[in-house]
């Protein structure tokens, strides 16, 4: 009776530890399951996709003015373009660009690590404007192996705009005054509530003339044997597209679609930057999981072949 009862007893306990480790499979399984539903089918609505599947150009976007805090950063922009670049599946990288232009010193970093990237894969690089290009924007452009233009695109603003506000009259009417300690003569003169002196205007006049002949001269140095005899650049203005491309700012018109149909004639995958940020963004779990994704697909096409 007794060994009955404990016979029972284990049989019971097993049945709970099954029951148990049935529960708790279903349970994972089904959180799998739904994690995978939504990166699947929600996350592209969000600007996130799986991929890229099959080969592709790789586009990279340069949209909007190009400074620290915006989606146009060097913060945002370089790990898209490195993504592209490492990529097994991106034949070419295209930038996209829409921007009226920014900070000279983020266009450097983004332009100096597409040409690092360029050297260590080997893939062109093709800047298409759309909307402007302008400026800063234009400063990356240059560093691509050609840039195309809709014919009714901006393109140019070749220069450098140094602004300060004057509002020390302003503040003398009020009856207010600012207590400004500087260690050089120079080293407050963009303060706006304090008047200008021929020291600080000339010194302002030489830095901007510095950056803007700068500009200038690697305008001449990337596209010199391709600018028509005789073009004046350095005016600062924008061009129609079809006027950039007789000054020879441009290789060709075109939009984005009808550049990598007629140059690749394949599909193409955005990788960005887009909306949002912070530490839970789209782009950081696409930066976390696109590794694993990509050996994923690449093991999943070598099981179909």
């Amino acid at each position: 009776m007794a060994e009955a009862l404990v016979a029972d007893l284990l049989r019971e306990r097993r049945l709970e530890r099954r029951w148990r480790w049935v529960t708790r499979t279903l349970f994972i399984g089904g959180s799998l399951a739904l994690s995978l539903l939504y990166f699947f089918l929600w996350a592209p609505q969000l600007g996130w996709r799986v991929g890229p599947i099959g080969d592709v150009v790789g586009v990279v976007r340069i949209d909007g003015e190009i400074t620290q805090a915006s989606r146009a950063s060097a913060e945002r922009v370089v790990p898209a373009l490195r993504r592209a670049f490492e990529s097994p599946r991106v034949k070419a990288v295209v930038l996209a660009i829409d921007s009226p232009g920014g900070s000279p010193g983020e266009a450097e970093r983004i332009y100096r690590a597409m040409e690092s990237l360029r050297a260590e894969h080997g893939k062109p690089v093709v800047a298409v404007i759309s909307n402007v290009g302008a400026s800063a924007a234009y400063l990356i452009a240059l560093h691509a192996n050609k840039i195309y233009s809709g014919q009714y695109r901006l393109v140019g603003s070749i220069g450098a705009v140094l602004a300060s506000w004057d509002l020390h009259r302003a503040a003398e009417r009020l009856e207010v005054s600012q207590r400004l300690y500087a260690s050089g003569p120079l080293k407050a003169m963009l303060s706006p509530f304090q008047p200008t002196t021929p020291e600080s205007d000339a010194k302002a006049r030489t830095l901007i003339d510095g950056i803007g002949q700068t500009f200038v001269a690697e305008v001449r140095r990337l596209r010199g044997h391709r600018l028509s005899d005789g073009a004046d650049i350095a005016t600062g203005e924008v061009w129609l597209g079809r006027d950039a491309r007789a000054l020879g700012l441009v290789d060709g018109i075109g939009t984005l679609e009808e550049v990598i149909r007629n140059d690749w004639r394949l599909n193409w995958y955005d990788f960005g930057p887009r909306r949002g940020g912070g530490l839970l963004s789209v782009e950081t779990v696409a930066d976390l999981l696109q590794p694993i994704l990509e050996q994923v697909l690449a093991r999943l096409s070598l099981q179909v072949r």
